[in-house]
């Protein structure tokens, strides 16, 4: 009697151990299952910093930016930009992205061609001839090959956004080469640009883009370059009332992303996030253009006057200064580049 009493305590204490564990394991299928589900409704937000004021068509491209990144994906990611200049200039957020301390930072590439000298290939005055060639050149070898550098540098590029083609603005008007000589233009601390000018028989003078218009008020310079735009938004036209077509140069806004904030991305978000991203800067270079047209026609109304010029004798100018200071480029690169024009050309 008492070896039955004991086996059936014994079936008794199993069924309960069985019971206990099957709840226990039910309770941790539950919570798996539930922090699964909080992950994927989980929505991500990364800072967007950028030096141009919310006024401008850039502010504007990276407002699109985010719009189109939060429907691309469902609203599972979203960007914030900060504006002005909050979080630093280019260079230091540039720097913040690169430690991880930005998610996403914006900057000219020339500013980047501090870490990667190559680019310092698009810099070059008379580079392409037309918008086309510069957008087939980002937006395929030349594009791969800077993506390529800067993940080395722990950052992501994920878009070029841009202020295009840089014209001049000055106080006498400029319609010939000859106009150049004894100009003193205030120019980016960049040798390819000061070279271009130089060339032209101007003066170039490297200052922060901040001192330029009290600058050109006191008259430590006669004339500066831009984006015609630009002319409009910072008031240069009140000192300069000439502004020469001389499309010199053309500048690129480089979009690039911390690496920890892109592992934060999923693998499935990753080329929804990309194409909103694409959709976003290829909508600011039309807001690019839009702006320069609407600036061209309130500048006439204003009393500033537009000038055309030859700038095929200028870039023979600055052709033959370039071969007398042996510019010269990675072979790589400028085979991405030249790829890029015939590309357009053909």
């Amino acid at each position: 009697m008492k070896k039955h009493i004991i086996l059936l305590l014994i079936i008794l204490m199993l069924i309960t151990s069985i019971a206990i564990s099957g709840c226990s394991n039910n309770s941790k299928t539950s919570e798996t299952s539930n922090t699964s589900e909080s992950a994927q409704n989980e929505v991500l937000t990364f800072k967007f910093a950028m030096v141009d004021n919310e006024s401008s068509n850039y502010y504007k491209g990276a407002k699109k930016i985010a719009e189109e990144v939060a429907k691309s994906t469902n609203g599972k990611i979203n960007i914030e930009v900060v504006a002005g200049g909050a979080l630093g200039d280019e260079r230091s957020t540039v720097e913040l992205a690169m430690n991880g301390d930005l998610d996403i930072a914006t900057a000219a590439n020339s500013v980047l061609t501090n870490w990667i000298p190559e680019m310092s290939i698009l810099d070059q005055a008379y580079l392409w001839d037309n918008a086309d060639q510069a957008h087939a050149a980002v937006d395929g070898e030349v594009g791969n090959l800077i993506e390529a550098k800067a993940e080395e540098l722990g950052l992501h590029v994920i878009g070029y956004m841009e202020s295009g083609f840089r014209n001049v603005f000055s106080k006498k008007p400029i319609k010939d080469i000859s106009d150049f000589k004894g100009v003193k233009i205030r120019t980016m601390q960049n040798e390819y640009h000061m070279a271009a000018f130089e060339s032209f028989g101007a003066m170039p003078v490297a200052m922060p883009a901040g001192e330029q218009f009290t600058a050109l008020q006191q008259g430590t310079i006669d004339a500066c370059e831009n984006a015609i735009s630009n002319c409009l938004a910072n008031g240069f036209y009140e000192v300069t009332k000439n502004i020469t077509y001389t499309n010199h140069a053309f500048v690129y806004i480089i979009v690039a992303m911390s690496d920890n904030a892109w592992d934060k991305i999923p693998e499935d978000l990753r080329e929804p996030f990309l194409e909103g991203v694409k959709k976003g800067y290829e909508a600011q270079r039309q807001y690019l253009v839009e702006a320069n047209t609407e600036a061209e026609k309130k500048l006439k109304e204003l009393g500033v006057a537009f000038h055309t010029i030859d700038t095929n004798v200028l870039k023979a100018a600055y052709k033959e200064t370039a071969a007398k200071r042996k510019f010269t480029f990675d072979p790589e690169w400028q085979a991405a580049v030249d790829k890029a024009i015939a590309s357009v050309n053909n």
